[in-house]
């Protein structure tokens, strides 16, 4: 039994210390692809209608998703807090809790999660079965690079759109949270909208906007490093669409954080 325990236990242990060790090299080759698209940046006026094409893939092919979650994002919030808020007769502030809200935090983070699902999945999978049919090697055959062709217009594309889309959400979140403030908490519009122009701060706005900024580039980063490291056919693609959106996920929750907790750590 102890033979087994120590056995089973060296097991854990080096399953650990792979992960450990696969992450920080994902991490390393993410962060490389990034520089390179970075670098390639200069051609971006070559590449202005793949640009183009994946800036009206993550924006207009994901319009109404992002309507429907934005809108009830803020009367969800809306609802929840003002409930509390009229417990305490202070249900008239609930717009400076929305408009704080929405663009500190709800506005990038519901943004980035919708364009993960939608949009960074869709990279992986895409750039994964060109890697696993061997597309990518042919255009290396041909002396273009990978990072210049597919993964630059990708990343250029979303470090623009998701700041707008975070705009939109926020607008119509804000929107949403009016709806609840006037019809279930009795706030009239123009005290609704006086309290969200009070709340509503340059440094929230450009702590959202840079939030979403960097969420786009690690949507992106994460999705064509993923598909570019794509193995094994379709199981593998799958496996690297999968671990894209789930990696994706789990660094906006940590990166959105830290940059909150930078801004306004110390306040």
């Amino acid at each position: 039994m102890s033979i087994k325990f120590i056995h089973s236990f060296f097991g854990l242990f080096g399953y650990v210390g792979q992960r450990i060790v696969d992450t920080i090299e994902l991490t390393g080759y993410t962060l490389v692809l990034l520089l390179q698209a970075g670098f390639y940046t200069k051609n971006v006026f070559s590449k202005r209608r793949e640009i183009l094409k994946q800036m009206y893939i993550a924006a207009v092919k994901t319009f109404f998703v992002v309507s429907v979650v934005a809108l009830f994002t803020g009367m969800i919030v809306a609802l929840q807090t003002g409930i509390e808020m009229k417990a305490f007769k202070q249900e008239a502030l609930i717009g400076n809790v929305i408009i704080a809200t929405m663009t500190r935090e709800m506005g990038p983070f519901m943004t980035a999660i919708i364009l993960t699902a939608s949009v960074g999945s869709a990279m992986a999978a895409e750039i994964g079965t060109m890697t696993v049919s061997e597309e990518v090697d042919a255009l290396q055959m041909m002396s273009i690079s990978p990072v210049k062709f597919l993964v630059m217009p990708r990343v250029v594309a979303m470090a623009i759109m998701v700041p707008i889309m975070t705009v939109y959400t926020n607008a119509l979140g804000t929107l949403g949270g009016g709806v609840v403030a006037n019809y279930q908490l009795q706030v009239s519009w123009e005290v609704y909208y006086s309290h969200v122009l009070e709340s509503l701060h340059f440094k929230a706005v450009y702590t959202g906007l840079l939030k979403s900024f960097i969420f786009g580039l690690i949507i992106s980063g994460v999705s064509c490093a993923q598909g570019l490291r794509a193995t094994n056919g379709a199981l593998g693609v799958g496996k690297a669409t999968r671990e894209a959106v789930v990696i994706s996920f789990l660094m906006v929750l940590i990166i959105g954080y830290f940059i909150t907790a930078v801004f306004y750590g110390k306040e």
